[in-house]
């Protein structure tokens, strides 16, 4: 798996001859690193859980469940963090988009490549997102036909890997360098509630009422 991983980055890393080319080959690399991520953590989850059966029989499996435990914490460790380096690298595509690469796609041919079903194209070309970072990261419209689970973070590759980019910029930035995401025309600002107008129904014809 790590050569495999390395192999996609690198083809990744590439010279693209076109944008469209580059979105496309993110798109596949950062759903093999999200599938396999998400088995590896489904390994560690086996391996708690078999921790926790023999803590059942305490104190004579205290022992063996402790290493259970560190094997589940350390399993696969180095196939993780270059999972977590491949997402990060992405992400940081996705939010930064250094490279134009949706103004040189055009909201058609971008909201094509990104799978996005009819009605959410609508709204986004009503709401005028045009970027990567609004289409992705803020409104997570990838394949946005597909179920997604209410789990925080969950979402479509691209957007969990833009996900993984913004907590790392979080986590590393010196707090004096860290803009309020939140605020009007940032990334992550809230989105604006629909205005609401009363409309009260035409009087009703009372003629002849008694």
């Amino acid at each position: 798996m790590p050569y495999l991983i390395r192999s996609l980055a690198n083809i990744g890393s590439k010279l693209i001859v076109t944008p469209r080319d580059n979105l496309t080959i993110a798109r596949r690399i950062v759903r093999r690193m999200c599938e396999e991520r998400d088995k590896i953590y489904g390994e560690r989850r086996e391996l708690h859980r078999k921790a926790r059966k023999l803590r059942q029989f305490e104190p004579f499996t205290m022992l063996a469940a402790d290493k259970m435990e560190q094997q589940a914490r350390e399993h696969r460790a180095t196939e993780l963090n270059s999972i977590r380096l491949v997402l990060l690298g992405y992400g940081r595509l996705i939010v930064l988009d250094r490279e134009s690469i949706a103004d040189q796609l055009g909201f058609e041919a971008l909201a094509d490549l990104l799978n996005i079903n009819s009605v959410d194209r609508e709204r986004a070309r009503r709401e005028g997102l045009r970027t990567l970072a609004e289409l992705i990261a803020v409104n997570d419209l990838e394949n946005s036909a597909e179920r997604r689970s209410d789990k925080w973070g969950a979402g479509s590759p691209l957007y969990q890997a833009s996900l993984a980019a913004i907590q790392e910029f979080i986590r590393a930035a010196p707090e004096s360098a860290l803009p309020n995401l939140f605020a009007p025309g940032e990334l992550l600002r809230p989105k604006l509630q629909p205005r609401l107008q009363l409309v009260w129904p035409a009087a009703q014809d009372t003629a002849g009422a008694d």
